[in-house]
């Protein structure tokens, strides 16, 4: 398979970046190059807005993303990075991106520029309900996951520990009527996208009840065996349903992945 490079800062993950990781995978398997804080600094004049760490954890945790290595201060930003692999490899750039120098760079080496068209839309899988009689374990969260961050990855590595991980992503209106106005931030396909990109996640779709209970029309394609939730998520109706029902309901406690800053997309609006 293709070794496909791609290079960047990667700093605040919004779904433009991960449609073009999406998009440089389907020419074979993408290793980041990483750029570290202090070279992000040294180009852009500020620090980064995400440490490194972060960074690092937020695109380890993608699908489209099959490893990532991080490069230091002393790397020309418009170099090739060197994986020491004897792979075929190829270097793949966004079209705002592409320069003559960086062609120049590419030597020898496959370039290939995706264009500003193909990144539109957010193209997720169509949900398959599971089949009959499967003895796998199905793990339920919902929520809006509006502004993705690390506590959202972290959140989700933990439920899927307990089986497949089904992710239901609260749909506009819904998280309107329980949240105000001016949410969402993000609209549900853009949410939907990001849920799904994640690699611990099994399948996701949005909601289309409403309340606390937004996902119960859901539920009852899924059949989950757990219903996890954080201690934020935590609601009596919510634990009630799944008395009523069957299921377990686990709650977590919201603690970041070691090393990682606690995040809430509340606090991010505007960073």
């Amino acid at each position: 398979m293709n070794i496909v490079m791609v290079t960047g800062g990667f700093d605040d993950l919004r779904s433009k970046n991960v449609r073009f990781l999406q998009e440089a995978a389907k020419f074979g398997a993408v290793h980041v190059a990483l750029w570290r804080d202090e070279m992000i600094e040294a180009l852009a004049a500020r620090p980064p807005k995400f440490p490194e760490a972060e960074r690092l954890y937020l695109l380890q945790s993608l699908r489209y993303v099959d490893r990532v290595t991080l490069v230091s201060a002393n790397i020309d930003p418009i170099s090739v990075p060197d994986f020491g692999a004897d792979q075929s490899r190829m270097w793949v750039v966004e079209e705002e991106g592409d320069s003559a120098a960086q062609r120049a760079q590419a030597g020898r080496n496959p370039y290939r520029v995706i264009r500003k068209q193909d990144l539109e839309g957010f193209p997720v899988p169509p949900f398959v309900p599971p089949s009959r009689g499967s003895e796998r374990k199905r793990v339920l969260v919902t929520g809006c996951f509006d502004w993705f961050h690390s506590g959202h990855i972290r959140f989700f590595e933990e439920a899927s520990a307990l089986g497949d991980l089904y992710v239901v992503v609260g749909h506009d209106a819904n998280i309107k009527l329980l949240k105000g106005e001016g949410h969402p931030m993000i609209n549900q396909q853009e949410r939907l996208y990001m849920v799904q990109s994640v690699r611990c996640v099994f399948q996701g779709l949005i909601s289309s009840g409403q309340g606390w209970m937004d996902a119960e029309p859901e539920v009852a394609l899924i059949k989950p065996h757990f219903y996890v939730v954080n201690e934020d998520g935590d609601k009596a109706e919510k634990r009630t349903f799944c008395a009523m029902h069957g299921i377990e309901y686990v709650v977590l406690k919201r603690i970041p992945k070691e090393g990682l800053p606690k995040r809430e997309s509340t606090a991010l609006r505007g960073f």
